[in-house]
Protein backbone atom coordinates (compact mmCIF):
# COMPACT_ATOMS: atom_id res chain seq x y z
CA UNK A 1 0.00 0.00 0.00
CA UNK A 2 1.48 3.38 -1.04
CA UNK A 3 1.19 6.25 1.44
CA UNK A 4 0.71 9.84 0.45
CA UNK A 5 3.90 11.96 0.51
CA UNK A 6 4.29 14.35 3.44
CA UNK A 7 2.76 17.66 2.40
CA UNK A 8 5.22 20.52 1.96
CA UNK A 9 4.24 23.54 4.10
CA UNK A 10 3.64 26.70 2.10
CA UNK A 11 6.43 29.29 1.98
CA UNK A 12 5.91 32.24 4.33
CA UNK A 13 4.34 35.24 2.74
CA UNK A 14 6.23 38.46 2.07
CA UNK A 15 4.24 40.16 4.84
CA UNK A 16 5.31 37.54 7.38
CA UNK A 17 8.96 37.84 6.30
CA UNK A 18 8.83 41.62 6.68
CA UNK A 19 7.23 41.30 10.12
CA UNK A 20 9.86 38.81 11.27
CA UNK A 21 12.66 41.05 9.95
CA UNK A 22 11.21 44.08 11.72
CA UNK A 23 10.96 42.17 15.02
CA UNK A 24 14.57 40.97 14.68
CA UNK A 25 15.75 44.53 13.94
CA UNK A 26 13.93 45.94 16.97
CA UNK A 27 15.34 43.20 19.20
CA UNK A 28 18.87 43.83 17.93
CA UNK A 29 18.49 47.60 18.51
CA UNK A 30 17.26 47.05 22.07
CA UNK A 31 20.17 44.71 22.76
CA UNK A 32 22.63 47.24 21.31
CA UNK A 33 21.39 50.13 23.47
CA UNK A 34 20.74 48.21 26.71
CA UNK A 35 23.66 45.73 26.73
CA UNK A 36 26.35 46.11 24.06
CA UNK A 37 26.97 49.87 24.26
CA UNK A 38 27.18 49.98 28.09
CA UNK A 39 29.34 46.84 28.30
CA UNK A 40 31.67 47.44 25.36
CA UNK A 41 31.86 51.23 25.05
CA UNK A 42 30.69 52.70 28.36
CA UNK A 43 27.80 54.54 26.64
CA UNK A 44 24.69 54.07 28.78
CA UNK A 45 21.89 56.39 27.53
CA UNK A 46 19.08 54.49 29.31
CA UNK A 47 20.92 53.65 32.53
CA UNK A 48 20.50 49.90 31.96
CA UNK A 49 24.25 49.31 31.95
CA UNK A 50 24.62 50.69 35.46
CA UNK A 51 21.51 48.83 36.67
CA UNK A 52 22.75 45.51 35.29
CA UNK A 53 26.38 46.06 36.29
CA UNK A 54 27.53 46.15 32.66
CA UNK A 55 29.16 49.59 32.62
CA UNK A 56 32.07 48.27 34.67
CA UNK A 57 32.98 46.08 31.70
CA UNK A 58 33.49 49.05 29.41
CA UNK A 59 36.92 50.24 28.38
CA UNK A 60 36.42 53.64 29.99
CA UNK A 61 36.00 52.01 33.40
CA UNK A 62 39.57 50.71 33.21
CA UNK A 63 41.05 54.21 33.63
CA UNK A 64 42.27 55.28 37.05
CA UNK A 65 41.29 58.72 38.39
CA UNK A 66 43.19 61.54 36.71
CA UNK A 67 45.74 63.15 39.02
CA UNK A 68 45.15 66.94 39.31
CA UNK A 69 47.97 69.02 37.80
CA UNK A 70 50.59 70.34 40.17
CA UNK A 71 51.58 73.98 40.54
CA UNK A 72 49.55 77.17 40.38
CA UNK A 73 45.81 76.77 40.00
CA UNK A 74 43.63 78.81 37.66
CA UNK A 75 41.04 79.73 40.28
CA UNK A 76 38.92 82.75 39.30
CA UNK A 77 38.58 85.70 41.68
CA UNK A 78 35.23 87.38 41.14
CA UNK A 79 35.32 91.18 40.85
CA UNK A 80 31.73 92.27 40.37
CA UNK A 81 30.62 91.30 36.87
CA UNK A 82 33.95 89.83 35.80
CA UNK A 83 36.57 87.43 37.12
CA UNK A 84 40.35 87.71 37.30
CA UNK A 85 42.74 84.77 36.91
CA UNK A 86 46.37 84.37 38.03
CA UNK A 87 47.59 83.54 34.50
CA UNK A 88 46.64 83.80 30.82
CA UNK A 89 44.14 81.44 29.25
CA UNK A 90 45.26 78.60 26.95
CA UNK A 91 43.88 77.41 23.66
CA UNK A 92 43.78 74.06 21.91
CA UNK A 93 42.75 72.56 18.56
CA UNK A 94 42.41 68.82 17.83
CA UNK A 95 41.14 66.46 15.14
CA UNK A 96 40.05 62.88 15.85
CA UNK A 97 39.36 60.10 13.34
CA UNK A 98 36.88 57.47 14.55
CA UNK A 99 36.48 54.14 12.79
CA UNK A 100 33.22 52.16 13.09
CA UNK A 101 32.09 51.98 16.74
CA UNK A 102 35.28 53.59 18.04
CA UNK A 103 35.16 56.35 20.65
CA UNK A 104 37.41 59.08 21.98
CA UNK A 105 37.15 61.17 25.15
CA UNK A 106 38.89 64.53 25.43
CA UNK A 107 38.80 66.46 28.70
CA UNK A 108 40.41 69.54 30.26
CA UNK A 109 41.24 70.14 33.89
CA UNK A 110 39.47 73.23 35.22
CA UNK A 111 39.14 74.57 38.73
CA UNK A 112 35.67 75.28 40.13
CA UNK A 113 34.20 78.31 38.39
CA UNK A 114 36.85 78.42 35.64
CA UNK A 115 35.46 79.05 32.15
CA UNK A 116 36.03 77.67 28.67
CA UNK A 117 34.79 78.47 25.15
CA UNK A 118 34.39 75.56 22.73
CA UNK A 119 33.40 74.68 19.20
CA UNK A 120 33.37 71.20 17.67
CA UNK A 121 31.98 69.63 14.52
CA UNK A 122 31.77 66.07 13.19
CA UNK A 123 31.52 64.86 9.60
CA UNK A 124 28.39 62.88 10.60
CA UNK A 125 26.15 62.38 13.63
CA UNK A 126 28.02 60.98 16.64
CA UNK A 127 26.94 59.65 20.03
CA UNK A 128 27.97 62.49 22.30
CA UNK A 129 28.21 63.13 26.02
CA UNK A 130 29.61 66.34 27.50
CA UNK A 131 30.47 65.55 31.12
CA UNK A 132 32.84 66.07 34.04
CA UNK A 133 34.66 63.96 36.63
CA UNK A 134 35.64 65.48 40.01
CA UNK A 135 39.26 65.31 41.14
CA UNK A 136 40.08 61.93 42.69
CA UNK A 137 36.91 60.29 41.36
CA UNK A 138 35.76 58.16 38.42
CA UNK A 139 32.07 59.12 38.76
CA UNK A 140 30.87 61.14 35.78
CA UNK A 141 28.36 64.00 35.84
CA UNK A 142 26.70 64.48 32.46
CA UNK A 143 25.86 67.99 31.19
CA UNK A 144 24.61 67.18 27.67
CA UNK A 145 23.96 63.68 26.33
CA UNK A 146 22.50 63.26 22.85
CA UNK A 147 23.33 62.50 19.24
CA UNK A 148 24.87 65.58 17.64
CA UNK A 149 26.92 66.72 14.68
CA UNK A 150 28.27 69.96 16.21
CA UNK A 151 28.12 72.20 19.27
CA UNK A 152 29.35 75.73 20.02
CA UNK A 153 29.20 77.32 23.43
CA UNK A 154 30.72 78.29 26.75
CA UNK A 155 31.17 76.36 29.98
CA UNK A 156 31.86 77.18 33.64
CA UNK A 157 33.13 74.24 35.69
CA UNK A 158 30.75 73.36 38.57
CA UNK A 159 33.60 71.59 40.41
CA UNK A 160 37.36 71.08 40.14
CA UNK A 161 38.13 68.17 37.84
CA UNK A 162 38.29 67.13 34.19
CA UNK A 163 35.52 68.28 31.88
CA UNK A 164 35.01 67.46 28.23
CA UNK A 165 33.52 65.24 25.56
CA UNK A 166 32.85 61.63 24.70
CA UNK A 167 32.29 61.02 20.98
CA UNK A 168 31.43 57.61 19.55
CA UNK A 169 30.98 56.58 15.93
CA UNK A 170 27.66 54.63 15.86
CA UNK A 171 27.93 53.39 12.26
CA UNK A 172 30.07 51.69 9.65
CA UNK A 173 31.73 54.73 8.07
CA UNK A 174 34.72 56.68 9.38
CA UNK A 175 33.85 59.97 11.12
CA UNK A 176 36.14 62.96 11.76
CA UNK A 177 35.64 65.23 14.78
CA UNK A 178 37.34 68.66 14.99
CA UNK A 179 37.54 70.53 18.29
CA UNK A 180 38.72 74.07 19.11
CA UNK A 181 38.73 75.53 22.63
CA UNK A 182 40.08 78.44 24.64
CA UNK A 183 39.92 78.73 28.39
CA UNK A 184 41.46 78.73 31.82
CA UNK A 185 42.37 75.06 31.85
CA UNK A 186 45.71 73.62 32.95
CA UNK A 187 45.85 70.14 31.36
CA UNK A 188 44.25 68.09 28.57
CA UNK A 189 43.65 64.33 28.66
CA UNK A 190 42.75 62.02 25.75
CA UNK A 191 41.23 58.52 26.13
CA UNK A 192 40.56 55.99 23.34
CA UNK A 193 38.43 52.87 22.88
CA UNK A 194 41.61 50.75 22.70
CA UNK A 195 42.26 51.90 26.31
CA UNK A 196 45.19 54.10 25.36
CA UNK A 197 45.50 57.36 27.26
CA UNK A 198 47.53 60.52 26.62
CA UNK A 199 48.15 63.91 28.17
CA UNK A 200 48.27 66.61 25.49
CA UNK A 201 50.23 69.86 25.35
CA UNK A 202 48.32 73.14 25.45
CA UNK A 203 49.28 76.32 23.62
CA UNK A 204 49.99 79.75 25.08
CA UNK A 205 48.88 83.11 23.69
CA UNK A 206 52.38 83.93 22.45
CA UNK A 207 51.99 81.20 19.80
CA UNK A 208 49.16 83.15 18.14
CA UNK A 209 50.41 85.35 15.31
CA UNK A 210 49.32 88.93 14.72
CA UNK A 211 46.86 89.41 11.85
CA UNK A 212 48.56 90.59 8.66
CA UNK A 213 46.29 93.62 8.21
CA UNK A 214 47.25 94.83 11.70
CA UNK A 215 50.91 94.61 10.75
CA UNK A 216 50.39 96.67 7.61
CA UNK A 217 48.10 99.27 9.24
CA UNK A 218 49.28 100.00 12.78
Amino acid sequence: MQTDPTPVPPAPSAAKLLTASAIALVAASVLLVTVILPAEYGFDPLGTGEALGLSALAGTAAFDPVVPPQGDKQIPVQEGNYALYPAQYKFDSREFTLGPYEYVEYKYHLEQGATMLFSWAASDDVMHDFHGVPDGSTTEQSYDNRSRRRADGSFAAPFAGIHGWYWENPGGETITVRLTTAGYYTAAHEFHSDRSRFQRELRNLDTIGIAEDDKENP
